[in-house]
């Protein structure tokens, strides 16, 4: 679950600030941030089978509960769906466990969902619970697109494209599936900033107006779908953002970390906001997470 830059680690999950809530706050406290809702990390639970997925969900559900409870107010949670193959009944009912626990406030899923992406039509259950419940849905990527053109670069060039070129285009699937014309109150936080999204929605108006085959699909453009979700500020420069804000309005954008991975570099995402009147920080860095995401205890 947490991860702090204390020196190289062969095996990162292994690692113990993945899963160490004291080594979490403290790198809480370098960074000066009062509260954060973390997750457990990719790829979640996706490599189980169906009965193990459930199992683990819900274990690992209340013991992040635990955890926040016993933060005082420092660490809230996105709880784990057991979204492997078959499984819609088995998250529904974990929806329902997350919703009762005071201090989870959504859900985070990969773009894989259970095996044929987030538009299978399939999941439609899922999108019409988290609506009803308001729940929010963290979208982060794990598997990348595109990887074979990446070389010889490590992560490097997986982390920086292929992982936002993911969640591009699989957020641009679902829109073109009708997910968020069926459920506009379905409340979806996309990770870095939306990968490519902000930038490229308008050219996706155009592609998807002008191809016979999309043309009629829905009844509106797609970027007003996107409009229409939330967004990380986690960027890291001051184009990007602004990008971001200009798009999706300031409203709709919260402060991110990339933490515990290592590239997370608080500093360069307060930096991207620094030329933002205060006003606009003030959201960015607490107020609209608190309100879109309904923090307990700090409203």
């Amino acid at each position: 679950l947490n991860r702090v830059d204390a020196g190289p680690c062969t095996h990162a999950y292994h690692c113990s600030e993945y899963h160490n809530l004291d080594e979490k706050l403290k790198w809480m406290d370098a960074h000066n941030i009062q509260s954060s809702v973390i997750s457990l990390a990719n790829p979640w639970l996706d490599f189980m089978a169906a009965d193990e997925a459930a199992s683990f969900a819900t274990l690992l559900n209340g013991d992040l509960q635990t955890s926040c409870v016993e933060s005082q107010g420092r660490i809230f949670g996105f709880g784990t769906l057991p979204l492997v193959e078959n499984n819609v009944n088995a998250c529904l009912g974990e929806m329902d466990r997350i919703h009762s626990n005071s201090h989870l406030v959504g859900f985070i899923l990969g773009t894989r969902g259970m095996g044929n992406g987030l538009d299978d039509p399939a999941l439609e259950p899922i999108w019409e619970k988290a609506a009803a419940l308001g729940l929010t849905v963290f979208l982060h990527p794990h598997y990348g697109v595109g990887m074979e053109h990446f070389g010889n670069a490590g992560h490097a060039l997986v982390l920086g494209l292929g992982f936002t070129f993911e969640t591009t285009t699989m957020v641009s699937r679902m829109v073109l599936s009708g997910i968020f014309e069926r459920h506009p109150n379905l409340k979806v936080l996309l990770a870095h900033s939306g990968g490519t999204l902000p930038f490229l929605a308008g050219r996706l108006d155009s592609c998807v107006k002008n191809d016979p085959h999309t043309a009629n699909r829905l009844p509106k453009a797609p970027s007003e779908y996107l409009r229409n979700l939330y967004y990380d500020a986690c960027c890291y420069h001051k184009a990007a953002l602004d990008c971001t804000i200009s798009f999706a309005d300031p409203d709709r954008v919260m402060f991110g970390t990339d933490h515990p991975f290592s590239i997370a570099d608080p500093q360069a995402v307060y930096d991207s906001m620094s030329h933002l009147s205060e006003e606009t920080r003030n959201g960015l860095l607490r107020d609209n997470a608190v309100k879109i995401l309904g923090l307990p205890g700090m409203q």
